[in-house]
């Protein structure tokens, strides 16, 4: 490389903007042996490369960076959020339509959760979005066995400790009472691991039903369960600003084959769909 190339990007972050990998996954890749630079088989990820290296994954070129996209899913239940399951169970990236790009996914949803996922087709926006700099809110549509009261969640929004490890204060709003069950409104920033169940758990409170219905400012609004649609390089631009990823083309929407879609809407905008009293999303 040349001193010019030297001040280039890191490996990791090229492999994810090529839509690779995210940045994590990619210099575990680059750990691995499974690139070269300029014919040189490389294994650690503290090299910067420029446009003038030659890089290669699994002795192939890498593939040229196609404009960051944006994709909102409404995740049914019972899909992992992974690329593969050891246990062999169905996943959200099996379900996606056949025209779909390789996606990855912006934080995950648990087997037993539902609602809003954000899918992207750059390493870079995604590392972005999951940034707790970031400081989007992520509101949770919540229902728990059990009639809480006020005092009784007090400690999740002054910020409970479980296990040992203390949670953000998290915005909790009681919307309804429901026969045995009880509806709630719960805001976060973290998004840890079942960060609300565990905090509930902690109080009394089982949950039966999740559902995501916002990440930041993008809704699930009327979006089918199994839909997908893409964001409009507009609103990613509008939304992200100074720091939004260049895109081109128009934002469209895709239909997941093996269920009903729902109408057209805007993305991110519209009110969030609220829940039946029916069977449905769970975490």
């Amino acid at each position: 490389m040349s001193e010019t190339d030297k001040a280039g990007d890191r490996i990791a972050k090229v492999l994810a903007r090529a839509g690779v990998a995210s940045r994590r996954e990619a210099e575990a890749i680059i750990l691995a042996g499974r690139v070269s630079v300029n014919g040189k088989r490389i294994d650690s990820p503290a090299l910067n490369v420029g446009p003038r290296d030659r890089i290669t994954l699994d002795g192939k070129p890498l593939p040229e960076a196609e404009p960051a996209r944006l994709w909102l899913y409404h995740k049914p239940l019972g899909l992992v959020t992974t690329t593969s399951d050891e246990k062999g169970r169905p996943t959200v990236f099996e379900a996606l339509p056949e025209d779909m790009p390789r996606v990855m996914s912006v934080g995950r949803l648990d087997l037993n959760s539902e609602g809003l996922l954000l899918l992207t087709n750059d390493g870079e926006l995604k590392r972005r979005l999951e940034l707790p700099s970031t400081g989007w809110l992520r509101k949770y549509r919540v229902r728990v066995n059990g009639s809480p009261n006020d005092a009784l969640l007090a400690p999740l929004r002054e910020g409970a400790v479980v296990e040992g490890e203390r949670f953000q204060p998290m915005i909790v709003n009681i919307d309804r009472q429901q026969g045995a069950n009880a509806w709630l409104t719960i805001g976060i920033r973290e998004g840890r691991n079942r960060e609300i169940r565990r905090a509930l758990a902690q109080v009394g409170l089982s949950v039966n039903r999740l559902i995501r219905v916002s990440y930041g400012p993008f809704q699930l609004g009327k979006l089918a369960r199994g839909a997908v649609e893409e964001v409009k390089p507009r609103v990613l631009r509008e939304q992200l600003g100074a720091a939004a990823p260049v895109t081109s083309g128009p934002g469209r929407k895709t239909r997941a084959p093996h269920k009903a879609a729902g109408p057209k809407r805007k993305p991110a905008r519209g009110r969030p769909e609220k829940p039946s009293k029916g069977s449905g999303p769970r975490r």
